[in-house]
């Protein structure tokens, strides 16, 4: 085999041995995506109600040996599935340490009042009718300040399940609609994690990713926004209890100096977004910022106290169970193992490519994509695919990356549409299954099984179908040159997203090529 037909990888360690790498047949292919299905099947449904064991992990662990296995079963060294592994950790490391310190930011934010301010004022904006677009609002709001669609479940969604429930409003349209919010915040947060893994896999800068990412999800957002309007309306108030709301606020009042005052540090992550601090700097800047607020506007804490809190997360106890449950978030310690998880997937993804069984599944479809609809509803539909089979966001946007970045590139598209692409979908779809981590979490978390709420997240369900559609039209799409032709189908001039040197060169070439046949516009003046 080539070393074309290997990617570009040369495997010396193979050809010392004499054997020949090739690719496996299709059964073998499956193999490790079985094993990951047997695996994941056998942890939450077989073994789920025993408590014995119900994470994901060593499922990760034993499909890696798996994938492994294969490859060298058809004639690729171990130092190759490796090298597959490692390759694909250390594109994937500015995430994981950015996951680390996301941690030490959600304490920071939570001991400096922040984030209880919004909740305290969110709720006090609550009616029947106003419920459900203001919540999606607050909860995107929460989502992108924390940089996690989890913490925004698990502070603010818990409260408005239960406060839904005061308002007579079903308990699916309560979740969906903080499922909705939740994802729409992370996704345009610089510090989710998924948000800075796309960008990673894709070879962009991260705020040419989020400013991607802003094409699709603003405008499902607002589709959503109007449709949670039009259902609040038709909401009775029978059912109300605004006794809910009002424990919630007044514990907040009483454990913290609440005032507009402690909401600027959402301008210090705003002023990080607009000025592209790099990831890790503008982490570090909001962690400070929240540092700073505390010292200033909440009770006394020593430089010991800091470290604690910012190591193993808040221990505040307010009396009222929702909101001990929303402060209890946070902590260096409590990301660890959302990191190893991430590890895990990685691993496992560098080591499916590796072993084969991405090209052998995938590859055909590339030579039948010849228009920019087409791939990006491929890429759409290869991230739900690994969502669904492979049970982890990360493996919904890390595996696809590769198989279809050049394809990206031979169209004259930018890195970031590819980027965009991989969050519409394998990031957007991951929550509405609950054999995947996020489904579980969700699960677990809104105590409602993601088949209930799925018709009523309305941004998760509507992301890949608006991304497709728009690409189909010609229209919502990114060039390699920064142009970008809108929704009109006005092509207008812009700056090009960060990519290697390397890759924008090639881009740049296929796109005058195209532009030359009349296969993609060229900017207006």
């Amino acid at each position: 085999m080539s070393d074309l037909e290997h990617g570009g990888k040369q495997e010396p360690a193979a050809e010392a041995s004499g054997a020949t790498p090739r690719l496996p047949n299709l059964l073998a292919a499956w193999v490790p995506i079985l094993s990951m299905v047997g695996f994941m099947l056998y942890v939450f449904v077989f073994v789920a109600d025993s408590k014995v064991y119900d994470a994901a992990h060593m499922p990760l662990l034993c499909s890696t040996i798996v994938a492994c296995v294969v490859g060298m079963a058809y004639g690729r060294s171990f130092k190759y599935m490796l090298d597959g592994i490692l390759e694909r950790l250390f594109v994937s490391m500015e995430a994981v340490l950015i996951l680390l310190l996301v941690g030490l930011l959600i304490s920071s934010f939570m001991i400096s009042g922040t984030i209880p301010a919004l909740i305290y004022y969110g709720l006090a904006l609550l009616t029947p009718q106003t419920f459900l677009p203001v919540g999606c609002a607050l909860c995107a709001v929460v989502g992108w300040a924390c940089g996690s669609s989890w913490t925004a479940t698990a502070t603010v969604g818990i409260a408005f399940m239960t406060i839904g429930a005061g308002l007579g409003v079903n308990p699916a349209l309560t979740a969906g609609m903080v499922v909705s919010g939740a994802y729409v915040g992370d996704k345009l947060s610089p510090m989710s994690d998924t948000t800075n893994l796309a960008a990673a896999v894709s070879e962009t800068g991260l705020f040419d990713h989020v400013r991607a990412m802003m094409s699709t999800t603003i405008p499902v957002f607002l589709i959503a926004l109007v449709l949670y309007t039009f259902l609040g309306i038709n909401t009775g108030s029978e059912g109300y209890d605004p006794s809910i709301a009002e424990g919630i606020r007044d514990a907040i009042s009483a454990t913290f100096n609440v005032s507009p005052v402690v909401l600027l540090p959402i301008l210090v992550i705003i002023g990080v977004c607009v000025l592209r601090v790099p990831g890790l700097v503008g982490v570090v800047i909001s962690i400070l910022a929240g540092v700073v607020f505390t010292l200033l506007f909440q009770a006394p804490h020593s430089l010991a106290d800091f470290f604690a809190i910012l190591h193993y997360g808040p221990s505040i106890t307010t009396g009222n169970e929702f909101v001990d449950a929303a402060l209890a978030k946070g902590g260096m310690e409590n990301q660890l193992w959302t990191i190893s998880l991430v590890v895990l997937a990685v691993s496992f993804g560098g080591a499916l490519e590796r072993c084969g069984s991405v090209e052998r599944l995938f590859a055909g479809l590339k030579r039948l994509i010849h228009r920019v609809g087409t791939l990006t509803g491929c890429t759409l539909m290869t991230s739900m695919f690994c969502d669904a089979v492979m049970c982890d966001q990360y493996l919904g946007i890390g595996v696809p990356a590769p198989l279809y970045a050049d394809k990206y590139d031979e169209m004259g598209l930018s890195r970031n549409m590819l980027s965009r692409t991989l969050e519409d979908a394998g990031t957007m779809w991951s929550p509405l299954m609950p054999w995947t981590a996020c489904g579980a979490y969700q699960m677990s978390t809104l105590g409602l099984s993601p088949f209930a709420f799925f018709p009523f997240a309305f941004v998760n369900l509507l992301s890949p179908i608006y991304a497709f559609a728009t690409a189909m039209l010609g229209r919502n799409i990114f060039w390699a040159d920064g142009s970008y032709t809108n929704l009109l189908g006005k092509t207008r001039p812009g700056k090009p997203a960060a990519c290697p040197d390397a890759i924008r060169e090639v881009a740049l070439a296929n796109l005058e090529a195209a532009r030359a046949a009349g296969k993609a516009p060229r900017p207006e003046a």
